[in-house]
């Protein structure tokens, strides 16, 4: 009798020990991101980074996206000595910025730049940056994307999301154009039909001004300039080259209301499994990518006004008067909300940063 007992308790011990196996190895096999690449890194093997930016046909030099992404993929290419390979897919061929992010998210997509606005879904935070009036310069709002500050902030988005920020920088500060209606101050503004990103700021944004809101992608908006959907968009002169938005809009006011900012996203599962070496390669190709992507930013804002002027644009310069006018309107309103969806403790945060910023500039 004790002889069959001691065979029957082998066998079950048998069974729950291949149980168990079995339960670990699925465990081990199941990574975050839904990619092929999150697996740990391992010697001879090649990993593969698909980088979606919005712009397309242009040379470096016109674009900060396109510099950016073709200084970064040199750089990682040539230093990981083939272990990393960067695929580049321009003019939104993996869908819209909004699709791309969830793409991002999930780990199908591994990298891509686009403004900071597109992850306000994922990481309601984001609003805070969006904030119209809240920065002065090009320069301090770089400064404070590099602070002490901005790590924590980008380290909260990893944590909330799975986003990795490997940093994001101003891309110059938005400005309104309309087609057949010039505007001077804030009080023009009313009545006209604005295209705006696909974020609640900006909803909020133009309604404070007394204007109407159309949410839509970039690559839906000069479309619907040209067939008179909208009256008109707002954004960097930048970006107002590179869109070509000055062949079907005529006025442009220079009210910089808001600092475009553009964030280079990357899935964090993804990076966290490459191995020390790789993931400092990544690093710098990001800071020598975003050095060579500030130079076209300060190139193209510095010449643009003058370049829009030459494609048939008009331009007017507000008084100091009239731009604290545009800005202080739609920062009252914009404020207010972005307080009431995220809180006052962060937004009290940034407010002591850019004191203090400015208190030693």
């Amino acid at each position: 009798m004790k002889k069959i007992l001691a065979v029957t308790l082998s066998i079950v011990l048998c069974f729950a020990l291949v149980a168990c196996s079995s339960g670990t190895n699925q465990a081990s096999v199941e990574q975050p991101g839904n990619s092929e690449n999150t697996q740990a890194s391992q010697p001879g093997q090649v990993y593969k980074i698909k980088c979606s930016i919005s712009p397309g046909g242009l040379k470096p030099e016109e674009s900060a996206e396109i510099m950016y992404t073709d200084v970064f993929k040199k750089y990682v290419e040539e230093n990981s000595k083939g272990a990393i390979v960067v695929e580049m897919y321009p003019s939104n061929q993996l869908g819209s910025p909004k699709d791309v992010v969830q793409s991002i998210v999930s780990g199908n997509v591994q990298m891509g730049l686009y403004d900071i606005s597109m992850i306000t879904s994922y990481y309601p935070n984001t609003m805070l940056l969006a904030t119209p009036g809240l920065f002065k310069s090009v320069k301090e709002c770089d400064d404070i994307l590099k602070s002490a500050w901005a790590q924590d902030f980008y380290k909260d988005i990893k944590e909330k999301t799975g986003m990795r920020l490997l940093g994001a920088h101003s891309k110059g500060f938005r400005c309104f154009t309309t087609k057949n209606k010039e505007l001077k101050t804030y009080k023009d503004a009313k009545g006209v039909t604005f295209r705006v990103m696909e974020s609640p700021v900006y909803i909020k944004m133009v309604e404070a001004l007394g204007a109407h809101a159309v949410p839509m992608p970039g690559s839906e908006m000069y479309v619907a300039m040209q067939n008179g959907v909208v009256d008109g968009q707002e954004n960097a002169v930048n970006n107002i080259l590179q869109d070509k938005t000055y062949e079907v809009q005529k006025y442009l006011v220079l009210d910089e209301h808001a600092a475009g900012i553009t964030g280079i996203l990357m899935n964090g599962a993804f990076y966290d499994s490459l191995h020390g070496d790789l993931q400092k390669v990544i690093d710098e190709a990001h800071e020598l990518a975003v050095v060579e992507a500030a130079k076209v930013i300060e190139n193209r804002n510095a010449e643009g006004v003058e370049l829009l002027k030459e494609y048939g644009m008009s331009v007017y310069q507000p008084t100091q008067e009239e731009k604290e006018e545009w800005q202080n309107t739609v920062l009252a309103e914009c404020e207010k909300f972005v307080r009431s969806e995220i809180g006052d403790e962060i937004f009290d945060g940034l407010v002591k940063v850019l004191e203090d910023y400015r208190a030693k500039n």
